[in-house]
């Protein structure tokens, strides 16, 4: 049975059928914030939007304890004193139970179009969200933007569609007649019910919420099942707007509006979110953070489907160039944009310590270095400019870490701080770029240092740099590897090199496209080979498991052979 939201976008999702074949360049979701596009107010209207929740608690018509709980803090120093209801986990499991049957009961088509419907509604709100990002993760407006609105909804998107591939290959009904010679043939009329897993639990990180939350919520509900959002202490406000749309439009649409809940909590939380996570009744489970509460939720949720991305170390492989000043830029931009609070911002970069070739001769292993360090410097020499692509450091952790760092090797280019001309108060600090030698430092570059610190690591040849690739990425986890060289052969090893970390490969990059971006519906975030994610955002893998077929079967008469041209039945 289709369902009037499945026709209304039924045209793209066609195009994004479409689009996962190909793998080519689609998005139905501008990426600039466009006044022809959004509306000439909408920049307007979305950061009044945003500013209307300072001080207030957030309203959601859902299971409540009448309390309220909420501690985020802008990194720009802007205060917000934002409540949000706070729920009793029991009360949410019973209520997302209650409101699975009849959402289960709707079938494919309604699961689909419904999350169409949000998805759109959450285009137009992008401005509000992208303000909302902005001022708990700390990016800077235009990746809040792009990253928190039109490009977390393209993976959002992705999600469903790949559900719906999944989906639109069983069949409701069928007949089945199997030969028996000159014995009339065995009949069978055969029903197929897609059964859901269960209620979902969306764990939320601090610096990607809608990016790395939206997957896992659309592919729970694209698959039939309720979802439970719990978004990370730090960062609420981006998933509760989400939540309180999605239940608009469940409601709207005649759902119990309890098919999504919003699970909002205080700092340290991890106690609760344990208990919560080996609930008989969580089935599925998508997680983005550290490897240690990852790894606990892979060991310890047996009774539910877990799908987890974590720390990671990823790798550039320098062997030659044509342009250093233009790899050098790239690299820089790679470094700096969000200050390194990206799961995919490269850390260890291994150039040979006798040097490299280049289109204008030999460049030693010092030289190298200090192009990098040159060029993440001069985008920090203009604070004004730079804050724009360092945005500010949302967690305290990260500038612990870095005073750690510094003990760590030779200090290529030290992290300083940036006084921010719109937020006197933010907290801006630029890349720290240090040397260690492969021999010697090995202990100190295998392991995630998250945020602006990165190593320029010397190494006897391109071989020994792309077997640490490789070898790092396999058994510590990679979610993104590049390599420079203008040697075919070794750009060869070095597919060879991803293939055994199990790790995506950019080569050459010069121009506008950096290691750290993965596009929706052509490049497979994650893999799901090696310790940084089990899964893929987003693929066949990441939606089929979320669901199961439950079929039932009569016997019955053979079905008559149809009569043949000039006969009357």
């Amino acid at each position: 049975m289709t369902h009037p939201l499945f026709t209304k976008h039924e045209a793209t999702l066609d195009k994004a059928l479409a689009a996962i074949e190909t793998r080519g360049y689609w998005s139905p979701f501008a990426e600039m914030p466009s006044p022809k596009v959004y509306g000439e107010t909408a920049n307007a209207d979305g950061e009044a939007a945003f500013k209307a929740h300072f001080g207030k608690t957030f309203e959601l018509d859902q299971p409540s304890t009448g309390d309220t709980v909420g501690k985020e803090r802008s990194p720009f120093g802007i205060a917000l004193d934002i409540r949000y209801p706070k729920a009793d986990p029991d009360a949410l499991i019973k209520a997302a139970g209650a409101a699975q049957a009849g959402w289960r009961a709707a079938g494919p088509k309604a699961w689909v179009g419904v999350s169409l419907e949000i998805l759109s509604r959450l285009n137009r709100a992008s401005f509000e969200i992208a303000y909302s990002v902005m001022h708990t993760t700390g990016q800077a407006f235009m990746m809040a933007f792009q990253a928190g609105g039109p490009h977390a909804q393209d993976r959002a998107l992705e999600a469903v569609v790949y559900a719906w591939d999944q989906l639109r290959r069983i069949p409701a009904e069928a007949h089945w007649e199997k030969p028996q010679g000159k014995n009339p043939p065995l009949a069978m009329q055969k029903r197929f019910a897609i059964v859901p897993r269960g209620t979902g639990l969306v764990l939320g990180c601090c610096t990607f919420p809608t990016w790395n939350g939206y997957p896992g919520m659309f592919a729970d509900l694209a698959t039939g099942n309720a979802v439970i959002v719990k978004p990370h202490p730090g960062a609420i406000l981006p998933l509760a707007i989400t939540v309180r749309i999605a239940r608009d439009v469940l409601r709207e649409a005649g759902f119990d509006p309890n098919v999504v809940t919003l699970l909002a909590t205080e700092p340290n939380d991890g106690a609760l979110v344990q208990e919560l996570a080996v609930r008989p009744e969580i089935k599925l489970i998508d997680f983005t953070g550290s490897t240690q509460n990852g790894n606990w939720l892979e060991r310890n949720a047996h009774q539910a489907q877990v799908y987890t991305e974590k720390a990671g170390v990823n790798q550039i492989v320098i062997d030659s160039v044509d342009d250093m000043k233009a790899a050098a830029r790239n690299i820089a931009f790679s470094l700096a944009l969000y200050s390194g609070q990206m799961c995919t911002a490269p850390q260890n970069i291994y150039v040979p310590r006798d040097g490299i070739r280049t289109a204008e001769g030999h460049l030693s292993f010092d030289d190298v270095a200090k192009s990098i360090a040159g060029a993440v410097g001069k985008l920090a020499s203009d604070p004004a400019r730079a804050v724009e692509l360092t945005g500010a450091i949302q967690n305290d952790g990260v500038a612990s870490r870095l005073d750690e760092a510094r003990a760590l090797g030779e200090i290529l280019l030290d992290s300083q701080s940036l006084a921010h001309p719109a937020f006197p108060e933010a907290r801006v600090l630029t890349p720290l770029i240090l040397k260690l030698d492969a021999k010697t430092d090995e202990a100190k570059f295998t392991k995630e240092w998250f945020g602006p610190i990165s190593f320029i690591v010397a190494t006897d040849s391109t071989a020994q740099s792309l077997d640490l690739a490789g070898s790092i990425a396999r058994t510590h986890g990679a979610l993104t590897f590049g390599a420079y060289s203008t040697d075919d052969k070794v750009i060869e090893a070095a597919h060879e090199a991803a293939i055994e970390g199990g790790v995506a490969l950019s080569i050459n990059l010069t121009g506008g496209v950096f290691v750290n971006q993965t596009a929706a519906f052509s490049d497979f975030h994650g893999t799901g080979a090696n310790p940084a994610a089990n899964a893929a955002l987003s693929d066949a893998a990441f939606v089929a498991n979320r669901f199961r077929v439950v079929q039932s079967r009569v016997h019955v008469a053979p079905m008559a052979a149809p009569a043949e041209a000039g006969q009357t039945a």
